[in-house]
């Protein structure tokens, strides 16, 4: 499975893919995401069981939970406008003497009128809400959200500032993400070796980061949510969702679907759709994305390929069958193998305006040269110019997904399922398969059971699918409008990952009405 680019990620993409050089060798330093904002963290006051209990909502809660229910948030100047607070969750929803957890929340006020609260979740999963507020709130949220609402922006358990998945140093991260298997993929020999990393990866993502591992599963975020719409002094939750932050949003509809005030999941995910089955939807995704961009590059100047869309896609396939077999050298040292250029296309893929950059780095490599193709993969991975990373984004993705997700021990099925999704995208589709192995043996076993969420009884909630959208197909906000009782599809008819607040004002004019009045499409508006 690729993970879906948060929308923090994607803004730090914009700022560093724009400071790439067109061409050369200094591509990885110039081509990097800036650093983050340096944030004073605080801590709240957090009220014994044995004092009254009483929610800022008047909620009656049990006995066991009353502690989070009653905490008060302290919060602390952090920033320009911004607030920022620590509230307490229980590491165990089902045990909560097991001991608790940090949620690091930001907040920025609202300037107008006060509806209430808006939280805020960027995707990933592993994507930090909090970054996302705190170094990019307009890119986040539009100016009549700021009047209106309180923008909080969080970071999920397991994520960020919230007590983390811990897992590798930068060093080691290096070679997990970077390594080269000297064998030939999918064979008895390379599916060892890359088991063996899984293996150890997990192992020491138990050992640094202990119980919590097995308790970052989207079912304890989403009760995570409630407890923080709770302790906001809200009665209902107002959500603005992207890519994971729709599953993630749907997940708490359907907990707590009479809480449930307006919610907006924008590049949705199919709560039904198997691990294998979202892989091969974004493996087909992207590779229709890639065949987008050829099209217009062909049609302009400066094009590193020529002749026709199907000529340039079959250049594709042999440039990434090639670094398979003879990875490229970085001038740090760090190779570029099919995976790694995989992930170099994909960056770029997710927003039109990166496209020019795919070029650069198409170009860079057919001449040999690996340096852009590792900026573009450090953008997605967060990776610093210095060797640092700069958040553990790619830690939390996979143990959460770990969690959300059953996988295939088999071998034999593993293959199958590898040939079934290069069949479906023949160009990229070979380097999508064998996604199994970083879960199958991972230290916590997920056991939730894929199936359409409903929310029955939930008001209203606003899905807003990207027809052209490469890692959350269209096709899987269709399906999720249609499960859920109260659904409302927003298609926007156009290429990128995620529509709201980008240049489409058909979009972000029918979120912001029913954010904030309650406004609810009579039926598709197909901007």
């Amino acid at each position: 499975m690729t993970r879906p680019k948060t929308a923090s990620a994607r803004r730090r993409q914009h700022e560093a893919i724009e400071r790439m050089p067109r061409t050369g060798r200094a591509a990885v330093a110039a081509g990097l995401a800036a650093a983050l904002l340096a944030l004073t963290g605080c801590v709240p006051s957090f009220l014994s069981a044995a004092q009254p209990a009483s929610t800022p909502t008047g909620e009656q809660v049990d006995a066991a939970l009353e502690p989070f229910y009653t905490q008060v948030l302290e919060w602390e100047r952090c920033g320009d406008a911004l607030g920022c607070a620590t509230a307490t969750a229980p590491l165990d929803w089902d045990d909560p003497d097991r001991g608790s957890i940090e949620l690091a929340l930001v907040r920025h006020v609202a300037s107008g009128e006060r509806i209430g609260s808006l939280l805020v979740n960027p995707g990933g999963p592993g994507g930090s809400g909090y970054d996302f507020v705190a170094d990019s709130l307009d890119y986040a949220v539009g100016a009549p959200l700021k009047q209106r609402f309180d923008i909080v922006g969080f970071d999920p358990r397991g994520v960020g500032r919230s007590t983390a998945v811990t897992c590798y140093d930068d060093a080691e991260m290096d070679d997990y993400l970077f390594g080269i298997v000297p064998a030939e993929r999918g064979s008895d020999e390379w599916v060892a070796s890359v088991s063996a990393a899984a293996v150890d990866f997990g192992e020491a993502c138990s050992a640094n980061t202990g119980d919590l591992l097995g308790e970052v599963d989207t079912v304890s975020a989403a009760r995570d949510l409630d407890l923080l719409r709770a302790i906001l002094g809200d009665e209902q939750l107002n959500y603005l969702g992207f890519s994971y932050g729709t599953f993630l949003g749907a997940t708490y509809a359907d907990l707590f679907p009479e809480k449930v005030g307006r919610l907006v999941l924008d590049g949705a995910l199919d709560p039904s759709a198997s691990d294998a089955e979202v892989t091969e939807a974004q493996a087909v995704g992207f590779e229709q994305a890639l065949r987008a961009y050829l099209e217009e590059c062909l049609s302009g100047e400066g094009c590193p390929f020529d002749g026709s869309v199907d000529a340039a896609m079959d250049e594709v396939a042999r440039i990434l069958a090639s670094v398979d077999a003879s990875p490229l050298r970085g001038t740090d040292g760090r190779m570029v193998g099919a995976d790694t250029l995989l992930t170099a296309i994909i960056t770029p893929l997710y927003s039109v305006e990166s496209w020019e950059y795919l070029s650069q780095m198409f170009e860079s490599v057919m001449f040999g040269q690996a340096d852009v193709a590792l900026a573009l993969a450090d953008i997605y991975y967060g990776r610093e110019a210095d060797g640092t990373y700069s958040d553990n984004s790619t830690e939390a993705f996979r143990a959460i997904n770990c969690l959300d997700y059953t996988y295939q021990s088999d071998v034999a099925v593993m293959r199958e399922k590898a040939a079934s999704i290069a069949e479906a995208a023949p160009i990229i589709g070979p380097y999508f398969g064998f996604g199994d192995i970083g879960c199958s043996d991972w230290p916590y076993q997920g056991d939730r059971e894929r199936a359409p969420i409903h929310a029955a009884g939930a008001d209203p909630i606003l899905v807003v699918g990207t027809t052209g959208d490469p890692a959350t197909p269209y096709e899987w906000a269709v399906e999720l409008a249609g499960q859920l009782e109260s659904g409302v599809l927003v298609t926007y008819d156009g290429e990128g990952h995620t529509a709201y607040n980008k240049s489409n004002t058909c979009v972000s004019d029918t979120v912001e009405r029913y954010l904030i009045d309650g406004i609810v499409p009579s039926a598709d508006p197909r901007c």
